[in-house]
């Protein structure tokens, strides 16, 4: 497509009333909360992937190309995807808008800026900070010391000397003094909160619930109780609604929220995908990262929670990376090496098992690239389908679009035949808290045993005292292995899975179980990504 339909044409294409829409300029558009049917009849298609490599497996650019794919072959196909984070597309990952001919646009506007969507939820966060420590100042919370708060800063840009802070020094005036940090805005609670929503209500009610302090006997002290919640509805009242914007080839994709899946859940809107399903016959999502990461939450924490239930998985991979985890370095990739790949399956085959233990049928995907050779492909194809996949199939999406996806989507329609099935979830929510890692850490993470720091074991029984015991859990961990240390390649097994810290966002309704040595303020890497504007105006660098 030479050029980009209006977006009034593609909503009209899916059947959204012009009414309905809220024009961001010719090519970009919110789509009002009312235009989501009673009744959502689409099928709901998570695209997840293999544990990460240096490589990049192109999980997004799959998800682009199997939409343009399902509209080669006659179906009405919809994409709901994360909005990017600024942090990493001045970082090392770049733009967050897919690659080759399997792209959505306008490109330059969704990873910068976009709608405002992420800044609203900047704001939103920084606002209740600034209320809950004018009433700690103020004496309005009783009990509360300046220590008692909990609630830390955001910024979205990677900025390590914010990740511990003092603040209020400088006198009484700019009490209260204490120690905190900032977080990066994508593990915001509040841009957990605004994916899981269903609606202003909701928004509303679990705005109210965010835990802001701890009170006497600790008992928790809220947003609500601090008077904040008005405040930051009248914020983000325009950010619960999806923005459309558009494939190559003219598909609508809902671009909404951007909760990390290392640190946050993972996965788009649930307004998004509802709308979606009331338009489409199939919708495509994306959960962060591997299945041991967003897949999983996709699961426990969205779907759980929301009441959606997909119909079917697709698991993408590539050689290169079936190469990394068979210990082959990044320098050499390229080099045809089949007995690295087959050791290098048993990441995939892991990740198989993880789909199907949660109940869903997976298609794995080999996305292609230019070095693979056809014994490569085979071996994995061959180790998909031993685990338990029901196809396993080429994708080509980045040099062919669409066309390249034919495969891929015929595949899918096939696994996604008939109604949703039932979701078999990992363990029961009113399971304590160290049952749920637990059963985590078995199945998902591979590990024999789980440790939990004397700091954050003393926080969980806190937790547990407090009721928060039947919330689901959500893992912050490393992306770059199964376990919590990124140096475990490919399948590690038998080993303890250690977990420093936990936090509660009782708004977004999970605990929040930190493992490893992993952070919720990234840094800059030793070259951050570079990009600049060109003489006509345009971004150049993504």
């Amino acid at each position: 497509m030479d050029e980009l339909r209006p977006i009034a044409d593609v909503a009209r294409g899916i059947g959204v009333a012009p009414k309905h829409l809220i024009p961001y300029g010719a090519a970009k558009a919110k789509v009002a909360l009312d235009a989501i049917p009673p009744e959502q009849t689409g099928k709901l298609i998570v695209v997840t992937g293999v544990t990460p490599t240096p490589a990049g497996e192109g999980k997004t650019t799959t998800s682009i190309a199997l939409t343009q794919g399902l509209g080669k072959i006659g179906k009405k196909a919809a994409a709901t995807l994360r909005e990017p984070s600024l942090g990493p597309i001045f970082g090392i990952k770049g733009g967050g808008t897919g690659g080759g001919k399997s792209r959505i646009a306008p490109e330059d506007e969704i990873n910068i800026h976009f709608t405002g969507d992420a800044h609203a939820v900047g704001s939103a966060h920084n606002l209740l900070g600034a209320i809950t420590e004018n009433a700690a100042q103020r004496g309005l919370i009783p009990g509360v010391l300046p220590q008692d708060i909990t609630w830390r800063r955001v910024v979205d840009i990677e900025d390590r000397a914010l990740r511990s802070i003092v603040s209020g020094l400088g006198g009484a005036a700019n009490a209260p003094l204490r120690e905190s940090g900032f977080d990066i805005v994508t593990a915001s609670e509040i841009m957990a909160v605004l994916a899981l929503s269903s609606g202003l209500a909701d928004l509303r009610a679990r705005l109210g619930a965010i835990t802001v302090a701890s009170g006497a006997e600790g008992k928790r002290v809220t947003a609500g109780d601090v008077g904040a919640v008005g405040s930051l509805m009248a914020l983000l009242r325009h950010a619960l609604i999806p923005n459309l914007v558009q494939t190559l080839e003219g598909q609508p994709v809902f671009v909404h929220t951007g909760p990390f899946g290392n640190i946050a859940h993972g996965c788009s809107s649930v307004v998004a995908d509802r709308l979606a399903l009331g338009y489409a016959d199939y919708v495509v999502t994306e959960a962060g990262f591997g299945a041991d990461l967003g897949f999983e939450k996709f699961m426990h924490i969205k779907c759980r929670g929301s009441g959606l239930r997909p119909s079917a998985a697709v698991l993408v991979g590539t050689v290169r990376a079936m190469k990394h985890h068979g210990g082959v370095p990044a320098s050499s990739l390229n080099r045809p090496d089949p007995f690295s790949v087959r050791i290098g399956t048993a990441n995939l085959q892991h990740m198989v098992g993880i789909v199907r233990a949660l109940g869903l049928p997976v298609v794995v995907a080999v996305n292609q690239f230019p070095t693979d050779t056809p014994e490569e492909t085979v071996i994995m194809q061959d180790v998909a389908i031993e685990a338990g996949a029901s196809a396993a199939v080429v994708c080509s999406g980045f040099a062919n679009g669409g066309e390249g996806a034919v495969e891929l989507a015929e595949a899918v329609c096939r696994a996604a035949e008939g109604p949703p099935p039932k979701a078999t979830y990992l363990y029961p929510l009113d399971a304590p808290i160290r049952e749920k890692a637990r059963a985590l850490a078995s199945t998902v993470y591979g590990a024999a045993d789980v440790h939990w720091s004397p700091e954050a074991a003393r926080r969980l029984d806190r937790f547990e005292q407090q009721g928060l015991g039947v919330l689901p859990l959500c893992m912050a961990k490393t992306p770059l292995s199964i376990s919590h240390d990124p140096a475990l390649k490919n399948r590690p097994s038998g080993y303890t899975f250690e977990i420093s810290d936990v936090r509660a966002s009782t708004g977004a309704g999970f605990v929040y179980p930190v493992a490893g040595n992993i952070v919720t303020m990234p840094g800059l890497p030793k070259t951050p990504r570079a990009l600049d504007v060109n003489a006509a105006g345009e971004i150049v660098g993504l």
